[in-house]
């Protein structure tokens, strides 16, 4: 373990963790002075230290479940990518490049968010003790998405299901985090999943010429512009994909700047994203994807 590169990655997304841990500089050095075999065993303990002093001053049992609720969805999305790459024959040539650094990002979710899960004093929920259906068929492998991975048309539109119910199930966290430096860290992964709907989409379009946007916008129930009304409650919610009312402002009665008639129903749906409350997004993946 490179306990300075570490360090050093860090730096990278928080510029101010060496402010953070500066009053402890000199009990770093005085642990790497140490022998070799001796160094190397306190590090663990050395990092998980640090990280609870940097920032576990407002760390909670409500943070560590919303890390492990976003753990559990990486480790979805991430077993779902790591099965449709594994499948022969299912990814075609020209789109292996997005559909791989996809499951890489969603991979090193998972990595992260253990890593954050136990540097905070908490314990990540256990992959092992899920269970996928990628089918939707709750365990019995013959749901609704049967043939998600032998048809890579029905795997392009479960992907992006999935994106779109994981850039909402952050969003709807960020309440839950705030006052923490965790939410610096969950609104990095939030940006990566919505880029990874917007490349879901781009290939949707470019390799079976669908008719979609490379954002939700749409006049059809709840703004599901997936097609597929199976999952017509992934856009919906407490407050669904198809809201046009944002802040109390109605952006119908906006002026338009594309002409001079108000702001259309698709151009104001385009403009926000809705977020899904923990509850919500449990009942739609839980008795379905995620085998109860």
């Amino acid at each position: 373990m490179n306990f300075y590169k570490i360090i050093e990655e860090i730096e990278k997304i928080d510029p101010e963790f060496q402010d953070r841990i500066n009053p402890r500089r000199a009990a770093i050095k005085n642990i790497t002075s140490f022998g070799s075999k001796v160094a190397v065993a306190a590090m663990p303990f050395a990092l998980g230290t640090l990280f609870k002093k940097a920032y576990g001053a407002t760390t909670s049992a409500g943070v560590i479940a919303v890390l492990n609720f976003a753990l559990t969805l990486e480790y979805l999305e991430s077993s779902f990518y790591d099965a449709g790459v594994g499948t022969s024959g299912l990814v075609p040539a020209g789109d292996a490049t997005y559909i791989g650094a996809i499951k890489t990002d969603e991979d090193n979710h998972v990595t992260f968010l253990q890593g954050a899960i136990t540097a905070s004093g908490g314990t990540p929920v256990a992959k092992s003790s899920l269970t996928f259906d990628f089918t939707g068929g709750n365990g019995k492998g013959n749901g609704p998405f049967a043939d998600v991975f032998s048809n890579y048309q029905t795997f392009l539109a479960v992907a992006e299901t999935f994106e779109d119910t994981g850039v909402r199930a952050y969003k709807g966290q960020a309440a839950n985090l705030a006052g923490n430096a965790v939410l610096t860290y969950a609104l990095d992964i939030h940006a990566v999943e919505a880029r990874h709907a917007a490349a879901i989409r781009y290939l949707r379009a470019n390799t079976y010429h669908v008719v979609i946007n490379p954002w939700i916008t749409s006049t059809v129930a709840n703004s599901n512009d997936t097609g597929i009304s199976l999952v017509d409650a992934n856009y919906a919610g407490a407050t669904p994909e198809n809201n046009t009312t944002v802040g109390g402002i109605n952006l119908l009665t906006l002026p338009s700047i594309e002409s001079s008639s108000s702001t259309s129903v698709s151009v104001a749906t385009a403009a926000f994203d809705e977020p899904l409350t923990q509850a919500e997004v449990l009942a739609l993946l839980e008795g379905s994807f995620i085998v109860n």
